[in-house]
């Protein structure tokens, strides 16, 4: 019988974190904890209208703090004494300008209101034109060093945004000595770190987003990049040439932050990984099983042994990297960039009108006004699945296409629009809510298509996360479109319950994740099955959705040096 011991789980989301901290030896929750990052709530250094979202670094440290500081005062001291590791996923890329010591610039006072001195989110866009650069200038070289990341370079990962901060920014390029994942920093944080050469870096982050392969003896060679640009000569020095699997221990807690949040330094931080990756095993996912962690997007994993896939190449997914999920088996990607945000969407341009004119009322308080505006924010979403699934289906009904924040995968492209086609007079709100609703599913189907076409099976789905728990409307739409089950985990929170596995893991209460959990894991407390009666209808209407989808696609010009006249300057 082992000791008693908890562990701490810390997943970084898009709008909060959250920290969890779990009985290690069943995975009961005792106490959990979530942080809303105030200076993101407030909209500053983000630009919507130009695809720019930063984070400030004081957000994470805060909310790092405050949440868990509160889980363990809730848990009480005799559980506090018991606590032996912590580990931390983030979302990703999202990576930030670093000095020498690993210290964000945003922290430092001259570039604190500086948005390219911030973490620059996953869904930031604004690197297009650099993605683009990277993908033409990738075919000039015998060795193709993008074939472990699908073979197109994506706007939302490290190497694009890097050379878009870089090219526009000179004070911060001058700053710049490093470029850091949120996932690998959190942990140099925790351990103290003070110097950025002994940061561990993450194989998640390094394999999936920076073009790392053992095979390239890590990164492609400084040659790769500085022919590319002048500006990213030398950088590879700078940054990393190994990479751990999250069962690996970045270090232990440091003596200052054992004394911010009560706990000893031989508590054990391990390396962090992107929270899809952690959500995956939290999600108690299997070989060959498609683990699809649904929130504002969607990031898809699948797993599976290292010996049977290695040989194959998935084509415009977004990497496969052994170790990156499970350290023994080959982990694969893909995703949507949008798909709650895609119903976010809908209910922002429907609600608009009510935000006006409430806010130009004088019969009602300011008060009033925002606690209606509150209730029917609300309501919305579940007043229009409740419509949209009564309504029948037919082959006749409008169409949607997805790519809302652009296209993720499968065939990274964020210059890519959503679309809604087929529209009436008769298509009233809840008609086109399930026609977005679809071409999510659609899109995700997309996904497992590919994964099937290039030699990859699919043999079930696990539901993960935010929507897949709370709408059985769109979770039965996903088993018709794809024609196979999917089973919906327990779990409120998989990420965090999966950093927790990967803590009991580095802190030797397990030898290895899989043993964590088997012993940690909650389980599934439902499944959708596919309904015979429309799998077929879905089918018909999938087909249109790629027609539809190409005509879309056609629209659109290719990314090529879409630079800003500052850019050009930089570049000159």
């Amino acid at each position: 019988m082992k000791d008693i011991a908890y562990v701490i789980g810390v997943d970084y989301g898009t709008d909060s974190v959250r920290s969890v901290l779990v009985n290690a030896l069943n995975g009961e929750e005792i106490s959990s904890s979530v942080y809303y990052y105030p200076r993101w709530q407030k909209g500053l250094h983000c630009i919507p209208s130009e695809n720019q979202f930063r984070q400030h670094p004081l957000d994470y440290v805060e909310g790092l703090e405050n949440t868990i500081k509160e889980c363990i005062s809730k848990a009480g001291a005799d559980v506090a004494a018991q606590i032996k590791g912590i580990s931390i996923d983030t979302t990703g890329s999202t990576p930030i300008a670093v000095d020498r010591a690993g210290t964000p610039l945003g922290l430092l006072p001259e570039f604190s209101e500086n948005p390219n001195a911030m973490f620059v989110l996953w869904k930031d866009h604004t690197a297009i034109g650099e993605a683009a650069e990277i993908n033409e200038h990738a075919t000039k070289f015998d060795t193709n060093y993008l074939k472990y990341v699908g073979g197109i370079y994506s706007s939302e990962w490290f190497w694009a945004k890097l050379l878009h901060v870089l090219r526009v920014d000179e004070q911060v390029r001058n700053a710049c000595f490093s470029w850091v994942e949120h996932c690998d920093w959190i942990p140099f944080l925790l351990i103290g770190g003070n110097d950025v050469m002994q940061l561990k870096r993450s194989v998640c982050a390094a394999g999936h987003k920076s073009l790392w392969a053992a095979e390239f003896g890590g990164l492609p060679p400084n040659n790769f990049f500085s022919s590319l640009d002048p500006l990213l000569d030398g950088f590879t020095d700078r940054l990393f040439k190994d990479a751990y699997p999250s069962d690996q221990a970045a270090g232990n807690l440091s003596q200052e932050w054992a004394d911010r949040l009560g706990l000893g330094t031989d508590v054990v931080v391990g390396v962090g990984a992107f929270d899809a990756h952690m959500g995956a095993v939290g999600g108690q996912i299997e070989p060959y099983h498609l683990s699809k962690v649904m929130g504002t997007s969607t990031c898809d994993m699948l797993v599976a042994p290292i010996a049977e896939v290695e040989d194959k190449l998935v084509g415009g997914i977004c990497g496969q990297v052994p170790g990156s999920v499970i350290p023994a088996m080959m982990g694969l990607e893909a995703g949507q960039s949008a798909f709650g945000d895609t119903y976010a969407w809908f209910k922002r341009l429907l609600i608009w009108p009510l935000e006006q004119l409430l806010s130009q009322s004088t019969v009602i308080s300011a008060e009033t006004a925002e606690a209606l505006l509150q209730e029917v924010s609300d309501r919305i979403i579940p007043e229009l699945t409740k419509q949209a699934e009564q309504l029948p289906l037919t082959e006749s009904d409008a169409f949607a296409i997805d790519w809302f924040n652009g296209r993720r995968t499968p065939d990274a492209n964020q210059l890519l629009k959503g679309a809604i086609l087929g529209l009436g007079l008769g298509s009233d709100a809840p008609r086109v809510f399930r026609a977005l609703v679809e071409a999510t599913c659609f899109g995700a189907k997309s996904i497992v298509d590919r994964f099937e076409e290039q030699g990859v099976p699919v043999k079930g789905l696990i539901g993960l996360g935010g929507v897949a728990r709370k709408s059985p409307f769109i979770m039965q739409m996903m088993a018709d479109v794809m024609n196979m089950p999917i089973r919906i985990h327990k779990s409120e929170q998989t990420c965090a319950i999966g950093a927790a596995m990967f803590a009991a893991t580095v802190a030797g209460v397990y030898d290895k994740v899989e043993e964590a959990m088997e012993a940690m894991g909650q389980g599934f407390d439902a499944e959708y099955f596919p309904d015979s009666t429309r799998t077929a209808l879905y089918a018909r209407r999938y087909e249109q959705y790629k027609v539809h989808g190409k005509a879309i696609e056609n629209l659109v010009p290719p990314a090529k040096l879409q630079v800003t006249d500052k850019q050009e300057e930089v570049v000159r």
